[in-house]
């Protein structure tokens, strides 16, 4: 017969006693049953570090997100900030020069206003006091510049600083008013130009821009309606210029038209 080989078998024996002596209780526990709970224990330590830190890393994870959102709303809220004070400053800046310009639209109106006032103004009073002066002085130049009856084709104006008058064949140029003869002669546009001193801030100017047959010479004494320059044709034009202290005024002012 085969001997039997006895396994030997490691027990803990534990005895719970109670403190008044009465029901104490006598256990038998295996090594097997210490070596589970201390590789469950184990297990269970782990599983708790293991929930910990994901734990821990998903708060931390989620701190950072909203710390980073944060942070990047408040950059944009800065950008915007920026962005319209640049804005403002524009617009202020705009607003400046607006109130500039109106100011100086402002200062402009009222020169030109001014101005059209004093030149109303003082047209009136050249005109009151050339025909005053013209009723006692005879060289200033009131007389109609043509011996006949003469359209007047274009006005004075700034840009058109003389009258322009329609003449025939049998018409001449006369002399507006007293005075010496200081030129005759050609300038540019025109084959004949004779020109009058008066020597009372007045002179006068007879430009005629087709050769016409002059009757006067440089230095000679002339009298209102004296005849200056002979017509060579009908429907010719002869421009008046009509000079005061320098600058060209109106003729209607001084002369007086016939017919």
């Amino acid at each position: 017969m085969r001997q039997r080989k006895h396994r030997h078998k490691e027990s803990f024996s534990i005895l719970l006693i109670s403190n008044t002596g009465q029901n104490a209780r006598h256990f038998h526990v295996g090594a097997s049953f210490f070596r589970l709970l201390t590789v469950f224990i184990l297990c269970a330590f782990a599983a708790f570090g293991w929930l910990a830190y994901h734990y821990l890393s998903a708060s931390a994870a989620g701190v950072e997100h909203v710390n980073a959102s944060g942070v990047t709303r408040e950059s944009e809220l800065l950008d915007q900030v920026v962005e319209q004070e640049k804005t403002i400053r524009q617009m202020e800046t705009e607003k400046e020069s607006l109130n500039r310009r109106i100011d100086e639209l402002t200062l402009e109106n009222k020169a030109l206003l001014a101005a059209a006032k004093a030149s109303q103004s003082g047209g009136t009073e050249d005109r009151a006091a050339a025909e005053e002066a013209a009723e006692s002085d005879p060289a200033i130049p009131s007389r109609y510049p043509y011996s006949e009856t003469g359209e007047v084709l274009q006005k004075y104006s700034e840009s058109y600083p003389y009258v322009s008058i329609n003449t025939r064949e049998r018409g001449s140029v006369i002399a507006a008013g007293d005075g010496t003869v200081t030129f005759v002669g050609s300038e540019e546009d025109y084959p004949l130009v004779v020109e009058i001193e008066h020597g009372n801030g007045y002179r006068t100017r007879y430009m005629l821009p087709q050769t016409a047959e002059a009757l006067c010479e440089e230095g000679e004494q002339v009298q209102a309606g004296d005849a200056l320059v002979r017509i060579g044709g009908d429907n010719l034009r002869m421009d008046y210029q009509v000079i005061r202290e320098g600058k060209p005024i109106d003729p209607l002012i001084v002369f007086e038209a016939k017919g």
